[in-house]
């Protein structure tokens, strides 16, 4: 009989231990689940994720500033002037040779040709000064007829590329394309 007590007690304790842990388990992910959850974007971010730009009412000339996922784009329409300023730099003399085109594979030269989208009159980059996150003014604005950021001098070319100041990198040129004539999608 204290054999079979004992085998009782036993298989009792297994199945306590077992229920136990399995109990401890089970409060544990309850209690690290929100915490990994509220890494997850939230839903105005996802359905930012990609969108749609009708370009049709931009001129050669013209600029036009969306908001992406929760910044500024700038997407601009190239004078004839613009294109051949930008052309004739040398990547050699710029402070940042990197595209930093999301549409091309890293350390791809930072000439005109690799920064537009399409045809060379296009250009769409983050509208983000690379220095400290500030936007920078546009339409020609700065000392080479791209951008300027007046908070710390930074001055961009009319291809997006840093060429006097403190920033470190070129405007980024977000994952782009044209789905349709007049119709760039972002993302």
């Amino acid at each position: 009989m204290t054999d079979a007590h004992h085998v009782d007690s036993s298989e009792r304790r297994d199945f306590l231990y077992v229920a136990t842990a399995a109990t401890g388990a089970v409060l544990t992910g309850s209690a690290v689940w929100p915490l990994v959850n509220q890494m997850n974007p939230d839903a105005s971010v996802l359905a930012l994720a990609s969108i749609e730009v009708d370009v049709s009412a931009v001129e050669p000339g013209q600029q036009l500033t969306v908001q992406w996922r929760g910044k500024p784009v700038f997407i601009r329409r190239r004078t004839e002037a613009e294109i051949a300023e930008a052309r004739a730099v040398s990547v050699d003399v710029l402070p940042d040779g990197d595209a930093r085109n999301d549409n091309l594979s890293g350390g791809t030269p930072a000439s005109d040709e690799n920064r537009v989208l399409g045809s060379d009159e296009w250009l769409v980059v983050m509208g983000v000064c690379t220095h400290l996150g500030c936007v920078p003014l546009g339409d020609g604005a700065g000392d080479f007829n791209g951008w300027y950021c007046p908070c710390h001098g930074s001055h961009y070319d009319s291809s997006g590329r840093i060429r006097k100041g403190p920033a470190p990198e070129n405007l980024h040129v977000p994952t782009s394309a044209f789905i349709a004539d007049e119709t760039i999608k972002l993302g």
